[in-house]
């Protein structure tokens, strides 16, 4: 059993903690939170940011060693489900699904999940399970709130009808980025679930318009904010659209110093440069802190690690630890801490109206 002081009693467990992303929206909002990730340079950052952190496997895990929380955030592993990766998890999706009516019947899935071409990929269970043995414990998880890419929205689904017959409301969605004021087209895949006497579980709704080629910035939804574009985010770089997905990886999984989803992406980038609808970044920017020039353009437009932050709306300053690729990496795969934020505020409103003295949303 994980130890804690009572001073510092667990509300939240976040399964995939990673730089803290979640966790960093949690405590804005002043909840306690502790997130368990297995990345040696991702704890790092974590324990540099102050966030309480228990370094390991999820699986090796469950909700007996938490015994005083009463929430669940779960961000899996996107590598094995996103477009820009080899694909496993997609192509495993009828036997995720299959394996999530094995958790629902209470049977032991881990023989099964052990013969997945990529572990990472039975990883988007590990919510499930957590869930169901907190039912069974008796100490059943208030919300449980859900993040993914738009491809696992199937399996999110699925664990919906399963959560409905275990006493849950639940709600699965798509939900863009830049509707929640993050200053990029990202889109998740997200499920909120909620007991039933706690509220009816549901997502936020936008604050900002969608993003549209064919919309001005001013144009559209006039009681929503205009969407905020990556000039306004860093100063520099495309003033007539958020920037794009800050995926960091490449279809081998790995760091792409661009920090955008792709060659696809990176044209896209150059494109509104070379159209003038850009600002120029004239920033005395320390070369340490950008990626190394490999090859291709000369121009190469080129996102240091905290502009990569920024546009992942994590805090200035946030201390992302490890080597320059492990920091790319960590950012990339967070969620934003603005969209988190949106999630946790309209799912735990009760909650927070408690602790605040005013009537829930």
């Amino acid at each position: 059993m994980i130890k804690k002081d009572a001073a510092c009693r667990v509300e939240i467990v976040d399964l995939f903690g990673g730089p803290g992303g979640w966790d960093v929206a949690a405590q804005r909002l002043g909840l306690a939170v502790t997130g368990i990730e297995h990345d040696r340079a991702a704890c790092a950052s974590r324990r540099a940011a102050g966030l309480d952190t228990v370094e390991g496997d999820v699986r090796a895990y469950g909700p007996g060693d938490f015994p005083t929380a009463t929430d669940l955030i779960g961000s899996p592993p996107c590598q094995p489900y996103s477009i820009g990766g080899k694909g496993a998890g997609r192509r495993a999706l009828d036997t995720v699904l299959h394996f999530a009516d094995q958790l629902a019947a209470r049977r032991d899935i881990r023989a099964g999940l052990a013969t997945l071409d990529d572990e990472r990929t039975g990883l988007v269970l590990e919510p499930l399970r957590w869930t169901l043995q907190a039912l069974d414990g008796g100490r059943p998880y208030r919300t449980v709130m859900l993040e993914q890419v738009p491809t696992v929205l199937p399996v999110w689904e699925a664990m919906a009808q399963i959560l409905r017959a275990e006493g849950y409301t639940v709600v699965t969605g798509r939900m863009h980025a830049e509707e929640y004021g993050v200053p990029q087209t990202r889109a998740r895949a997200v499920l909120v679930a909620r007991r039933h006497g706690e509220g009816e579980a549901a997502l936020p709704a936008a604050t900002h318009r969608r993003y549209s080629r064919t919309t001005d910035q001013d144009g559209g939804n006039p009681d929503l904010l205009p969407w905020v574009s990556m000039a306004q985010a860093l100063g520099w770089g495309m003033t007539h659209r958020p920037a794009l997905t800050v995926a960091v990886g490449t279809a081998a999984g790995g760091p792409d110093p661009s920090c955008v989803g792709g060659s696809g992406s990176r044209a896209t980038l150059y494109g509104e440069r070379d159209a003038g609808r850009w600002i120029a970044d004239t920033r005395l920017v320390d070369a340490d802190e950008l990626p190394a020039y490999r090859g291709g353009r000369k121009d190469m437009i080129r996102v240091s690690v905290a502009d990569a932050a920024a546009l992942q709306t994590f805090p200035s300053g946030h201390p992302f630890q490890g080597t320059r690729t492990k920091q790319y990496e960590q950012i990339g795969n967070a969620m934003p801490p603005e969209l988190a934020e949106a999630v946790i505020r309209r799912a735990m409103a009760a909650e927070l109206a408690a602790r605040t003295g005013t009537q829930a949303a």
